[in-house]
């Protein structure tokens, strides 16, 4: 992951203003949900993803350096992490937590640590 949480990677494939709402998101071992809503904005980059039925309707933030290809024939992000390091990631509330900014350096922590189960820090 690199350095800034909140940007994609260059070799991520990710064009600045496609919107990605309703793309399908895939963790390594799995869909994991799609995106509700998302951020491109250089330094501000995230996902909204909606889980479903995997978490019972919960959504996940997820920064958009966790993002390591965009298909864009099969509408679908895939996303260097697995379904337990996102499942375990601090709970989210869009309404509560977009825009706080403490929150956001604590996702920005977690997923450049890789979370508890460890995995691709920085």
């Amino acid at each position: 992951m690199s350095e800034n949480a909140w940007s994609f990677a260059e070799t991520s494939g990710h064009l600045a203003g496609t919107d990605l709402t309703g793309w399908r998101v895939e963790a390594t071992d799995g869909h994991i949900g799609k995106v509700d809503k998302h951020s491109d904005e250089v330094g501000d980059a995230y996902l909204v993803v909606d889980t479903g039925v995997w978490i019972f309707g919960k959504e996940v933030l997820l920064p958009a350096s966790t993002v390591t290809r965009v298909d864009l024939v099969e509408h679908t992000l895939y996303v260097d992490r697995t379904k337990e390091q996102i499942k375990a990631a601090p709970e989210f509330h869009s309404d509560k937590h977009l825009a706080d900014q403490q929150y956001r350096e604590e996702i920005g922590i977690y997923y450049r640590t890789g979370g508890p189960f460890g995995g691709t820090p920085a």
